[in-house]
């Protein structure tokens, strides 16, 4: 009687998983990033405002918030505006963080504003905490203020 024996994932189907989950992280700190930017700006957040910031199709973004809430990060009904839960506003502020530190930084070495808000965009979901707190450190000892974005 042969026995089934599930299969181990090998390296590089646990990397691409790996991968998967960190994008999918990404884009959740992204959406909960924009939506508090809406709400600030306008008092809501609606599918169509997300699409247009974002550079989506509004079913990205209908796609999207299902996860979301899913995730207990927002709410939101049929038609309606999406608000974030106190999970997805600490992520959100969490994300505003990280954003603010390594932008700073970048500045710190001369890097025009415009550049390093676009590179911290991309660099603030994969630095680690310990480079953050390095971030931090050099940006206290050399006397630059982080701005707000």
């Amino acid at each position: 009687m042969e026995r089934s024996v599930e299969a181990r994932p090998t390296p590089h189907e646990i990397a691409l998983r790996r991968t998967r989950k960190e994008n999918a992280e990404e884009t959740a700190q992204d959406y909960v990033e924009m939506i508090a930017e809406l709400i600030a700006a306008t008092g809501e957040a609606r599918v169509t405002d997300l699409a247009r910031r974002l550079g989506v199709t509004h079913v990205t973004v209908n796609r999207t918030i299902q996860r979301l809430r899913r995730n207990g990060l927002v709410s939101a009904l049929p038609y309606r505006s999406i608000f974030l839960t106190d999970a997805g506003r600490k992520l959100s502020e969490e994300s505003r963080r990280r954003h603010e530190i390594v932008r700073s930084f970048l500045q710190s070495l001369g890097v025009p504003d415009a550049i390093a808000h676009a590179d911290a965009e991309g660099m603030e979901h994969h630095v680690s905490e310990e480079t953050l707190a390095a971030f931090s450190r050099h940006l206290s000892g050399s006397g630059h203020r982080r701005r707000k974005a």
